[in-house]
């Protein structure tokens, strides 16, 4: 098994899907937002679903999401976990209650003040995803930012996390030099516009998470 774990967040199509699980992703990531330019109708995701191997986890990423929206999401998408984003501790208590699937909790980051806030999930996340966070009204992530990595150093993480935020093909193995992060998880790294995954920069990410 590699040592680290990737995750390819924002597939829309049969071809990119099937590369992100053709290198090895350990993840997928499907977007349930609709600002975002990567946000999946319910159709296009039950279409998806099925070419994920078992082997594969599919995880839906949310930003603030009713419990319709969940509902529908899950059966659509077959989903194994639950990505929340601007989501308090007390509404992702009642989402894991209602739906019992494993919750990874985004966490945006710029200063090490920021980092406080992921000791507030203990015992409830599964997984941390910390990400850069992203300017005033604009999208929660998906931007190509990224936060001073060196901020992770000496952090009790309260659960198992994953890095996120302007990672590349070029730039993943210096991030995991520096974090020692576990998982990684990429959306416009590998993209050639917004939304627009592109097949062999998945591929080269994936080579380059394989190789570290």
């Amino acid at each position: 098994m590699p040592r680290v774990a990737a995750k390819i967040c924002g597939l829309s199509t049969p071809e990119t899907l099937d590369a992100a699980i053709a290198g090895g992703a350990r993840h997928v990531g499907l977007v349930f937002f609709p600002a975002s330019p990567r946000h999946l109708t319910f159709e296009k995701a039950a279409g998806l679903a099925p070419r994920v191997p078992d082997r594969v986890g599919k995880v839906g990423v949310f930003v603030d999401p009713d419990d319709a929206l969940l509902s529908a999401a899950i059966d659509a998408g077959r989903l194994d976990a639950l990505q929340l984003h601007k989501v308090g501790r007390e509404r992702a208590a009642a989402i894991a209650a209602r739906f019992r699937l494993p919750l990874w909790i985004a966490v945006a980051i710029r200063t090490r003040a920021d980092l406080d806030q992921a000791q507030g999930w203990k015992g409830l996340a599964e997984r941390i995803v910390y990400d850069a966070k992203t300017p005033e009204g604009a999208l929660p992530g998906g931007m190509g930012l990224r936060f001073d990595w060196k901020l992770l150093d000496s952090f009790a993480h309260p659960a198992p996390w994953a890095l996120s935020g302007g990672l590349s093909p070029e730039n993943v193995a210096e991030a995991v030099g520096v974090t020692g992060a576990r998982m990684v998880d990429v959306s416009s790294g590998v993209e050639s516009a917004p939304g627009v995954k592109d097949v062999d920069k998945i591929a080269r990410f994936l080579q380059a998470v394989a190789a570290l």
